[in-house]
């Protein structure tokens, strides 16, 4: 049974809904925050350069990044909000020192 589906939305195109789509469905919170955690790893590796500072390379994610979000289903349970953009800020800091 699928309880939480992740959308993400394109910063680059914030508050843009025909920008967003669905990338993926899953039976538990905890899966979906994983791959949430995956789709902002994925975007930062994309973005990385050596030499890159956590704040450059925070404001390019903020810029251009995906920014997924989970949507809970017929009134799932939710746990501790996931939010990108902290998520990217700390993993910003351990890519970038």
């Amino acid at each position: 049974m699928t309880s939480y589906k992740i959308v993400v939305a394109d910063n680059f195109h914030y508050m843009e809904e025909d920008e967003q789509y669905v990338a993926g469905r899953y039976a538990s919170y905890d899966a979906a925050v994983a791959a949430c955690r995956e789709l902002v790893d994925n975007s930062l590796a994309s973005f990385h350069e050596p030499g890159m500072t956590a704040d450059e390379l925070y404001d390019t994610y903020t810029s251009f990044g995906d920014d997924p979000f989970i949507v809970a289903l017929d009134d799932a349970p939710v746990g501790e909000r996931f939010s990108a953009w902290s998520y990217a800020k700390a993993r910003c800091r351990a890519i970038c020192g």
